[in-house]
């Protein structure tokens, strides 16, 4: 939750008068505590902790939750359990790197919560191309950051800087829950 790109996010929504809340999935806490890199716990305690977040922030109703990558992907598969008001995948993993067969896209098809997708052109993890093919559900928004791979980063001949991508992010997001 304090890599420098979940902080400058988180910052960049502050500033656009957001409050944001995070919190960690109980592997990555046990990284911060022991140093030691360990795989992602399973499906159900990953959304269990979803769960529990939301609860604690006093329910889904008033929230856009979200996440990067992983973290949005399990947003988006508990956003219409727990009643979110909206949900926002920043880079959503919509296959496997190099295994755009082994797609992460059926439950997105039937989404009834207002989503907004931020993704990098780049993504290898589904680029403008390949995700103007999937069936998504008319719920779902997508932003598209121009060069940005996986975390919005561009490449250095791009002409864009990393901090633009971010903030063009950031405005996307903000300009969505604010349409909620």
């Amino acid at each position: 939750m304090n890599t420098p790109f979940m902080t400058a996010f988180a910052s960049g929504l502050a500033d656009r008068g957001y409050r944001v809340a995070r919190f960690e999935f109980p592997y990555m806490a046990a990284r911060r505590r022991d140093g030691r890199r360990r795989a992602p716990d399973r499906q159900p305690i990953l959304l269990d902790t979803w769960r529990a977040a939301v609860a604690a922030l006093g329910g889904g109703a008033g929230l856009v939750i979200g996440g990067k990558s992983m973290g949005g992907r399990m947003a988006s598969l508990v956003a219409d359990e727990v009643g979110a008001r909206g949900l926002v995948c920043l880079g959503y993993p919509f296959h496997p790197p190099g295994k755009p067969d082994q797609l992460r896209t059926a439950h997105l098809e039937q989404l009834r919560t207002p989503t907004l997708i931020v993704q990098g052109t780049r993504d290898p993890f589904g680029g403008r191309n390949e995700v103007a093919g999937y069936r998504l559900a008319p719920a779902i928004r997508l932003h598209w950051i121009e060069d940005g791979d996986h975390s919005l980063a561009p490449r250095k001949g791009s002409g864009r800087t990393r901090a633009q991508n971010l903030a063009a992010a950031a405005e996307a997001v903000a300009s969505f829950a604010q349409g909620l």
